[in-house]
C-alpha cells in the first residue's frame, strides 16, 4: 500500500469517529468522573493495545501537555513478573481479571483496549469488573467482537481494520486526556 492509500485510510477511520460521538463522549465523562471522584483507572489490552494502555497510564500518572497533580492509573500489562506469575499458575485468561480483583475498588474504572474484543483476557477483565460492580470503557474495533456490550460504554472504531482501529484508539486516549488536563 502506498503511503497515500495508507493515509488515506487512516484519516478516513478518524473522521467516521465523529459517528460514534455520543459512545466517545459517554466514555470520556465516565473517565472524568471517575478521576474527579479519588478512583483510578485500570487499563490493560494485548500487543499493540498493551503498549496503548502503558501510554495512557503514562499520561496520568507523569505528564501529557501541561504540569497538573500525578493522578491514579495502572497499565494491567506493565508489570511483567506478576503477569507471568498469574498465567502460570492461571493462565492467559487470568492475566487481567486477578489483576482487577486485588487492585479493584468501589469508584475504579476499567479500561480494556482490544482491536478485536475477542480475547479472553479482555472477556474476563470486563466480566471480573461485573463481578465487582466496577464501571468499565471497551475501545474496541472490528463490530466489537464478543466484548460488545459488557462494559459500562462501549467505543467502538468503525470498520473492519484493526490497525485503523489501534491508530484511532491512541487518538481517543489523547482526547481524553485533553479534557482530563482542561479540568486538572
Amino acid at each position: 500500500m502506498s503511503l497515500e492509500k495508507s493515509l488515506a485510510a487512516t484519516v478516513s477511520v478518524l473522521q467516521s469517529l465523529t459517528t460514534i460521538s455520543v459512545e466517545i463522549e459517554q466514555a470520556n465523562e465516565l473517565i472524568s468522573a471517575t478521576l474527579k471522584a479519588g478512583g483510578k483507572l485500570l487499563i490493560c489490552g494485548n500487543g499493540g493495545s498493551a503498549a496503548e494502555a502503558q501510554h495512557f497510564s503514562t499520561e496520568l500518572v507523569g505528564r501529557y501537555f501541561k504540569n497538573r497533580k500525578s493522578l491514579p492509573a495502572i497499565s494491567l500489562t506493565a508489570d511483567g513478573t506478576l503477569i507471568s506469575c498469574i498465567c502460570n499458575d492461571y493462565g492467559w485468561e487470568s492475566a487481567f481479571s486477578r489483576q482487577v480483583e486485588g487492585l479493584g475498588v468501589a469508584g475504579d474504572l476499567v479500561i480494556v483496549i482490544s482491536t478485536s474484543g475477542n480475547s479472553a483476557n479482555i472477556l474476563a477483565a470486563l466480566k471480573a469488573a461485573q463481578a465487582m460492580g466496577l464501571k468499565s470503557v471497551a475501545l474496541l474495533g472490528r463490530s466489537g467482537g464478543k466484548a460488545k456490550g459488557m462494559a459500562t460504554v462501549d467505543v467502538i472504531v468503525p470498520g473492519e481494520s484493526g490497525r485503523a482501529a489501534q491508530e484511532a484508539h491512541l487518538f481517543l486516549i489523547h482526547h481524553f486526556c485533553d479534557k482530563i488536563d482542561a479540568e486538572n
